[in-house]
């Protein structure tokens, strides 16, 4: 069911859906925080994605070999290592920073995404999106605040991932066009996991029996927020459902206080809105560019 086809019913489900996925990622985050004191972040990233194919193995007990089906094979293998290396940057991230810091800088990819659609696609930039981009990195600005704080590792990766986030937003944008999301969300997983546990094998250590239930749980949230969010960009557009997705600042930041006792500072939260603002501002200026103005009456 395609995002025009549904205004009334579909825009509720696909917020419904977005809500969903920011739980599950979130949750997801807090899990590889919470295990990256033991576990090394590329072995994390490798289960995750291998035990994300579990939320997908229901579709192919349903339909078959229907759901890797696809004339686009390329483009999803390009997107799965892109992929890659956002999450083996943003997992490395997790384990540095505290959590809604990293949550906050993270809403800089539809930053990236449109200055990348520019640059490489050669889309229309006017000056009001310019200066939205230019006011989403001064939010960057405010919550790294260079000068005032020692800026760690742990913020440049979780920028780099954005960068490649923002390309994988643009190959996802082109294969929601013709991909389900069950498509999308497995060749995601039958990609990236065998990339992904090659470096994985350089620190690879034998997951206790705890760990690997933490490991299982960590492929589950990631699958399944995956698959919601697709399902969310499915049912309505994309300006209804994504300013739902600045809850994930909220939600990490309950967890980062309960598990870690991290307290976000006024920074993180004045950086994270005005990330978010500019990035909401953009999906207003993306829909009225596609949507042809009312007729008057």
């Amino acid at each position: 069911m395609r995002a025009q086809d549904t205004p009334g019913s579909g825009r509720l489900k696909g917020i419904a859906w977005m809500i969903v996925s920011t739980l599950l990622l979130s949750s997801m985050h807090t899990t590889v925080q919470f295990m990256s004191t033991d576990m090394h972040p590329l072995q994390l990233a490798f289960f995750r994605l291998l035990f994300a194919l579990l939320v997908v193995l229901p579709f192919f007990w349903r339909h078959g070999m229907a759901p890797l089906k696809t004339k686009k094979l390329g483009l999803l293998t390009l997107r799965g290592v892109l992929n890659v290396c956002a999450m083996f940057c943003f997992f490395s991230a997790l384990g540095m920073a505290p959590l809604p810091d990293v949550t906050a800088l993270s809403f800089t990819a539809p930053l990236f995404a449109t200055s990348l659609a520019f640059l490489l696609l050669k889309e229309r930039m006017g000056w009001r999106r310019l200066a939205a981009i230019l006011t989403g990195f001064a939010g960057t600005l405010i919550v790294l605040r260079p000068g005032f704080q020692e800026i760690s590792l742990g913020y440049f990766l979780v920028l780099g991932a954005t960068v490649f986030w923002g390309t994988c937003v643009i190959i996802i944008r082109e294969l929601g066009k013709t991909e389900s999301s069950v498509t999308i969300t497995t060749y995601m997983s039958l990609v990236m996991a065998p990339i992904a546990l090659i470096p994985a094998i350089f620190v690879w250590q034998w997951p206790t029996g705890t760990q690997l239930i933490g490991l299982v749980a960590l492929g589950l949230l990631g699958g399944g927020g995956q698959m919601a969010m697709t399902q969310a960009l499915r049912h309505t557009e994309t300006y209804v459902s994504m300013p739902f997705d600045y809850l994930r600042l909220i939600w990490v930041s309950i967890s980062g206080y309960v598990l870690f006792a991290d307290v976000p500072d006024l920074y993180v939260w004045i950086g994270g809105t005005v990330i978010f603002a500019s990035t909401a501002f953009i999906t207003m200026r993306e829909r009225r560019k596609v949507e042809p103005p009312a007729p008057r009456t």
